[in-house]
């Protein structure tokens, strides 16, 4: 079973829906029992860090998260919650990465929205896509660059489209509306 993270977030049905196109059970559940029980995790989120952070934390879920042995996919907001801190309301994040989210400069394109590339990939995640595949983005904040990177996405400048520790997986982009090349990295990670 595949556990999605309610967390009051938005895009959870979206991402409910490309798990059960491609033939995969899953539940949407804030249950610290069955996060823990899943095969796999995904920690979707369209949202606001501060807030986000605030439902977590009454639900147990900061506590869960970081200790979660099975793979975990972070996307978006999610990712971003799983850095050291976030510029987005100030939050200190889980952690889990060794960088931090900052908000990109006020320019005539930010959000970033829409259909990108990326410059480098590598890691489990990415077999079958090529630096030529685009993925769906909507955000206005970013993860800076770090060692666990391993997808950049380069818009007004370089920063993390992809981050990957042990077990935890992170994409900024949105791979549930992403077309086929957002289907082969889910596939990619419920293949883990």
């Amino acid at each position: 079973m595949i556990a999605i993270i309610q967390y009051d977030a938005g895009n959870i049905k979206s991402v409910e829906n490309a798990i059960v196109r491609l033939g995969y059970e899953c539940c949407i559940t804030n249950d610290t029992g069955k996060i823990r029980k899943a095969d796999k995790v995904i920690f979707p989120g369209v949202g606001e860090a501060s807030t986000a952070m605030k439902y977590l934390n009454e639900k147990d879920l900061v506590k869960l998260i970081p200790t979660l042995q099975q793979p975990v996919l972070g996307i978006c907001l999610g990712l971003q919650l799983m850095c050291i801190s976030s510029e987005e309301g100030n939050i200190q994040g889980f952690g889990i990465f060794n960088t931090v989210v900052k908000k990109f400069p006020p320019k005539e394109f930010v959000p970033h929205t829409g259909w990108n590339n990326s410059v480098q990939i590598e890691g489990k995640l990415f077999e079958g896509i090529q630096l030529k595949d685009d993925f769906v983005y909507m955000h206005s904040y970013y993860a800076e660059v770090c060692e666990q990177t391993n997808a950049i996405c380069d818009y007004i400048f370089p920063f993390s489209a992809a981050l990957q520790r042990d077990n935890f997986f992170a994409v900024q982009f949105h791979p549930e509306k992403s077309g086929l090349s957002g289907e082969k990295l889910l596939i990619n990670f419920l293949k883990l």
